[in-house]
């Protein structure tokens, strides 16, 4: 599988988290081209500020595989990671972040900052932005223009 085709598999989980009313971020983590974790955006429905999608994966990847370290695994998420997940990705020991949409507020992957190449931190993960960046970036944003009550033209 390719890594769109993995990012896709992280917009289906998108996709379920905005059925849900949550934000739709999804993601998956990989391991040897099988998916060992998939999770979505929940913060809302689980009353937990930590179940962003990239945090779920992980929990989810880190049961799968019996280890909350996740040495060799990729992590496929549709919208740049925040300071926490980033943080939660670097203690998991993921070798690679791939990520869709950019996130000019809070994404610290090189838009804000970018926590991944601070030299000061003890792991660092490879990160790939921009994979179907214009599917996720459409995503999100024809979910914020319906909570405004408004449709987007294409």
């Amino acid at each position: 599988m390719t890594d769109e085709d993995f990012m896709r598999a992280a917009l289906e989980q998108a996709r379920l988290a905005g059925s849900c009313g949550e934000v739709p971020v999804g993601a998956v983590v990989v391991l040897d081209g099988e998916i060992v974790g998939r999770g979505f955006n929940q913060p809302i429905r689980s009353k937990d500020p930590t179940a962003h999608a990239e945090v779920m994966a992980l929990r989810d990847a880190g049961e799968r595989l019996a280890n909350y370290r996740l040495p060799g695994c990729d992590l496929y998420v549709t919208l740049e990671p925040c300071a926490m997940c980033s943080g939660a990705i670097m203690h998991a020991r993921v070798r690679r972040v791939v990520f869709g949409a950019r996130d000019p507020k809070t994404g610290v992957a090189g838009s804000v900052i970018d926590l991944f190449q601070e030299k000061r931190l003890n792991h660092h993960a490879i990160v790939e932005g921009g994979v179907l960046a214009d599917e996720c970036g459409a995503l999100l944003s024809g979910f914020f223009a319906a909570r405004r009550g408004r449709t987007l033209t294409a």
